[in-house]
């Protein structure tokens, strides 16, 4: 059957068998549950009266359930298995018999009614727990599957039973019976049971806090009145305010807030409209008055659930990216660290090391031989490249963790061009490489460390010769761009192709070099990048293959 109420009483009765329903849902099983299913029948009992007395609409159905909404949401909150769900559909069809027949039907209508909406509930759970198992209505996909499921659908064929047995018992109108059967029942499941199913633990504690408390009433309060005014007069047209404060509680109070604003609007605005109140008393007679509220409610406020789900979706993204950057900063904390305390246990032995070789080699260990200070140089050499390596870690872990420091002061460009092609030119694998540094325009003076920038384009000198010194050529230019001052390093090597060029800045990948005979440890690049950053500035590549790589760098200018 259908739910309207009284817009003063059935306030009262549903939010009554609400606040029941959920609070036995919402404690753990084992003490609330067992009493679950009494209470629940008890509140549907107390609506079945209150709807049948107050909300009849066309002929003996009524324009407004909420017994199906509740026994809905309990049931799915409170299940426990089989036996439970077979006690749990008896009780709830003794309180909707025992309903009726309080309310005055006959045993016949009392029989009918109670077989009715138990298929209405029966299919609505089965429906619910096949479509929307989770229950999750925090979720646009949830919401929509529950309401498309257990509200929409489930009323069908109970409103299509009572109102064949209605006309075939009385004569009614079989049209107008499902009609009115079918809007009052589904909006019935879709407010009630979607606020039993939002009244849990977690959103209840959020009003543990007075303020937010405080902003809840305030505004549900302010809902009430404003819908009350709206549908207790027959001319106050400021029924478009509505809509802005639903949006103002999806967005404060989120999905619990917004169901319970339903719940509120539905019996105020279907309930004045079955006394003759609101904006439908004029053009309006009847069920087709109550049929707008039906309207106007399902179509026009429920969409607001909707939006409550999509804020409650994005604000349980925003905890999992908070979550899980919190735990990439540990991670990059705990990687530094270790490359930190890598790099520092590297230093001292190979320092060692580098000593002992240049001793050998300079024959202060005793005499040598040719092959003996062959070895003792590709010792040193292999040594201090251990060192180098230790540290590039060091800087790496130093520019992670937020240690290197860079002071920013007017830095000539052209200047440490010019230093960088000349250490470079003195390096044994630029022999036979033609070093240019090309400077355009004048003024080029960049905000930038000097020392750091100078390690940055060193960098980048060393990959052009050690990887595109085959075209022979490499050129350092400097030039204005904007507001900045840019700097390429320039080569007529291979190139690199896209895939490649994605992934150069990452440390430790060489792009599959790591077995050629060019030396390196892949973490230049992601170091240089860092430094830049550091000091306001931006790196990147332009390459295609065949057609050597530009590596620019462009700093803001003095």
């Amino acid at each position: 059957m259908s739910r309207a109420l009284d817009p003063l009483e059935p306030v009262v009765g549903a939010e009554a068998a609400a606040r029941t329903s959920a609070r036995a849902a919402a404690r753990p099983a084992g003490i609330g549950q067992p009493m679950a299913p009494i209470f629940t029948a008890m509140a549907v009992l107390v609506l079945v009266v209150l709807s049948l007395t107050f909300a009849r609409s066309a002929g003996v159905v009524a324009a407004l359930w909420g017994a199906a909404g509740v026994a809905v949401a309990v049931w799915l909150r409170t299940s426990r298995g089989p036996l439970y769900d077979l006690s749990f559909g008896g009780l709830i069809a003794a309180g909707i018999a025992a309903g009726e027949l309080l309310a005055g039907n006959s045993i016949e209508l009392t029989v009918m009614f109670t077989v009715a909406n138990m298929l209405e509930i029966c299919l609505a759970v089965l429906l619910a727990r096949r479509f929307a198992p989770t229950l999750n209505l925090a979720s646009v996909q949830g919401a929509c599957r529950f309401l498309l499921a257990a509200a929409v659908i489930a009323p069908i064929p109970a409103a299509v039973f009572a109102s064949g047995m209605l006309w075939w018992m009385t004569g009614a109108d079989f049209l107008a019976s499902a009609q009115t059967w079918w809007f009052g029942h589904a909006l019935g499941i879709a407010v009630l049971s979607s606020f039993g199913l939002a009244l849990t633990h977690r959103e209840v504690a959020r009003y543990r806090v007075p303020a937010r408390a405080i902003e809840a009433v305030v505004l549900l309060g302010g809902l009430a009145g404003l819908c009350f005014a709206v549908f207790s007069q027959q001319q106050l047209p400021i029924g478009f305010v509505t809509m802005p404060l639903l949006l103002l509680i999806a967005v404060r109070l989120r999905m619990l807030g917004v169901t319970a604003a339903l719940v509120i609007v539905t019996i105020l605005a279907v309930g004045g409209s079955m006394r003759g109140f609101g904006p439908y008393a004029v053009a309006f007679e009847g069920a087709d008055r109550a049929l707008m509220a039906q309207l106007l409610v399902l179509f026009g406020y429920m969409p607001i659930m909707l939006v409550a789900a999509l804020l409650e979706e994005r604000d349980r993204f925003a905890d999992r990216a908070r979550l899980g950057q919190v735990r990439a900063e540990k991670a990059s904390e705990a990687k530094s660290r270790l490359l930190a305390n890598v790099a520092h246990e590297i230093k001292s032995p190979v320092g060692g090391v580098i000593g002992i070789g240049e001793l050998w080699k300079a024959g202060q260990l005793g005499p040598t031989s040719a092959t003996q200070v062959e070895m003792a140089d590709m010792l040193v050499k292999t040594a201090r490249q251990v060192e180098a390596l230790a540290h590039d870690l060091l800087d790496v872990a130093r520019a992670e963790s937020g240690a290197v420091k860079v002071e920013l002061r007017p830095t000539d460009v052209p200047g440490v061009l010019e230093d960088v092609r000349r250490t470079t030119a003195l390096r044994p694998d630029a022999q036979g490489i033609r070093l240019d540094v090309v400077s355009e325009g004048d003024g080029l003076v960049a905000l930038a460390d000097s020392q750091r920038l100078t390690q940055v384009i060193a960098n980048l000198a060393s990959n052009a010769v050690k990887y595109g010194g085959a075209g022979g050529v490499v050129v350092f230019r400097a030039s204005k761009v904007y507001d900045g001052v840019r700097i390429e390093v320039i080569d007529r090597g291979g190139g690199l192709s896209v895939e490649k060029q994605t992934q150069l800045f990452e440390p430790f990948n060489r792009l599959g070099l790591e077995r050629s005979t060019v030396e390196g440890h892949g973490i230049g690049l992601a170091l240089a990048k860092r430094l830049v950053e550091l000091q306001g500035g931006s790196i990147g590549v332009t390459s295609a293959p065949g057609e050597g790589a530009t590596f620019w760098v462009e700093l803001p200018a003095a």
